[in-house]
């Protein structure tokens, strides 16, 4: 059998407590349940792991990091801001829409946090790492398309992650994705108001050469 690097051993165990999760519920991943949906040994867990718990904050970093590179692919032929928000929110629902029970896990996972006492830094965590990530996407699209923001981005940010949050659970509940189509088409004629064309930047002089500083010469003393 070929052995596994650690990270990789990680990884395929994030996998399967992913798997687990979104198939039986929080409840069931248990680290034997997990070990035995990624073909290892028990030993092997406490090998990648210190704790169950700290598996599961690996898991949320990882499905941020998949969701988020999603997001950024979307901002390459975006024409304009709208555009790009648009296709990012509809890069975002095109994953919702894929796997629900990836994202009725992710949902689970958070109110398993609040009730687990070992846990209740992770929920404040996990949206910090939303606000982040949207954060970032939104200053990359900024750069991109010569917009400015004209509130805060970590303002914008929040109530981007609140419009998904809401549009997760509505299509959860009625599977109606042209209503969702709607709402993230109003989200982002909302957020593109937000943008206007960056101001230029003030030209900067020149520096003078460093030789020619009457401050720092070769010989200068106290």
């Amino acid at each position: 059998m070929t052995r596994m690097s650690s990270g990789d051993r990680r990884t395929a165990l994030v996998d399967s407590a992913l798997r687990v999760i979104s198939r039986d519920g929080v409840h069931a991943a248990t680290t034997r349940t997990i070990v035995a949906e990624a073909d290892m040994s028990l030993a092997s867990f406490h090998y990648a792991f210190r704790s169950r718990d700290e598996m599961i904050r690996e898991l949320i970093d990882a499905v941020l990091e998949a969701q988020s590179a999603a997001a950024l692919s979307s901002l390459v032929d975006a024409a304009d801001i709208r555009s790009a928000i648009r296709g990012a929110l509809q890069s975002f629902f095109d994953i919702v829409r894929a796997d629900p029970h990836h994202e009725q896990a992710m949902f689970e996972l958070f109110h398993y946090a609040l009730r687990t006492p070992e846990l209740d830094d992770l929920p404040r965590q996990q949206y910090a790492g939303y606000h982040e990530t949207v954060a970032a996407l939104l200053a990359a699209g900024a750069d991109a398309l010569g917009v400015e923001w004209t509130r805060p981005i970590a303002d914008i940010a929040r109530f981007v992650v609140t419009v998904t949050d809401g549009v997760t659970l509505a299509w959860l509940a009625d599977s109606d994705a042209a209503a969702a189509g709607r709402t993230l088409d109003f989200a982002a004629e909302f957020l593109a108001a937000l943008a206007r064309p960056a101001l230029a930047s003030p030209a900067v002089p020149a520096a003078a050469p460093f030789a020619a500083s009457p401050l720092i010469t070769k010989e200068h003393t106290p």
